[in-house]
């Protein structure tokens, strides 16, 4: 037996391997839950007690490294020839920040309650007898406020019916939404 744990963890790489091997039915699977193995048994040598089995050790980690991935492995799609990958789509972020600017401007130039009552409301997610309670007047008088900022809005961002408004923040998102609440 050697002085450092460490060193031998070399001697039991062919054993770790065929085991790997065994489990997996594919060597580079097997190459990567090694190595995986290798790099846990290393980075926690102070928890192998010296005089243990350290064969068995290394063999627990790689049997639970293998059933972490293979509980990983189930949840996860297959898509070998990318078909699924090939569907899928990614809005650059720039444009989510370009229109957030333009939000940004186009909601300054609202009135005062009709900018409280989108917040309160579509932001915030208050009703709007909460919202008419919080502003001391009527839920007819927030839900006007609500939908004529929500018009100027759209006027401002020359959004047609129908247009969508695709941002990165949900919050702003029920801002301008005309069916949220109403």
């Amino acid at each position: 037996m050697t002085s450092d744990p460490r060193e031998e963890i070399v001697e039991h790489l062919a054993s770790l391997r065929a085991f790997a091997i065994s489990l997996t039915r594919n060597s580079a699977t097997a190459d990567d839950i090694v190595q995986d193995t290798v790099i846990k048994a290393w980075s926690n040598i102070d928890k192998f007690e010296s005089g243990t089995n350290m064969r068995a050790w290394l063999f627990t980690i790689l049997r639970n490294t293998y059933y972490s991935l293979h509980r990983k492995r189930r949840r996860e799609v297959q898509d070998i020839d990318g078909e699924y990958a090939a569907q899928m789509s990614v809005k650059p972020d720039h444009d989510g920040r370009l229109a957030m600017t333009d939000f940004r401007v186009a909601f300054a130039q609202l009135a005062d309650e009709q900018r409280e009552a989108l917040i309160l409301v579509g932001a915030s997610g208050f009703s709007y007898e909460e919202a008419a309670a919080m502003c001391g007047c009527a839920v007819g008088t927030i839900k006007s406020r609500a939908n004529r900022g929500r018009a100027r809005l759209a006027d401002l961002l020359h959004l047609e019916d129908g247009d969508s408004m695709e941002l990165t923040d949900a919050a702003t998102l029920g801002v301008i939404s005309a069916s949220r609440g109403t």
